[in-house]
């Protein structure tokens, strides 16, 4: 069996406008491995920010941060907590 992780993908958008279709994209592409999901506006530094659970391998993680850091006005970072 490979290796799985529980983690937190946290993504911060600047250029909603701009990021918004392609971030949607990548996530229903990755839908699979996210377990939840919660964005939240926030209006006074003009900024969303979606923090998502996810139940994957290492790599796909990487993949899923790794494609949403690539969009203009995007960052994305993850933590991990391996488990048997």
């Amino acid at each position: 069996m490979e290796n799985r992780a529980v983690g937190v993908v946290a993504v911060i958008i600047t250029k909603r406008n701009e990021a918004a279709n392609a971030v949607n994209d990548i996530l229903t592409q990755f839908g699979h491995i996210i377990i939840g999901r919660m964005g939240l506006p926030y209006h006074e530094r003009d900024l969303n920010i979606i923090t998502l659970i996810v139940d994957a391998t290492t790599d796909q993680i990487g993949a899923l941060t790794g494609k949403l850091g690539m969009i203009d006005g995007v960052t994305a970072k993850s933590t991990v907590a391996k488990i048997k």
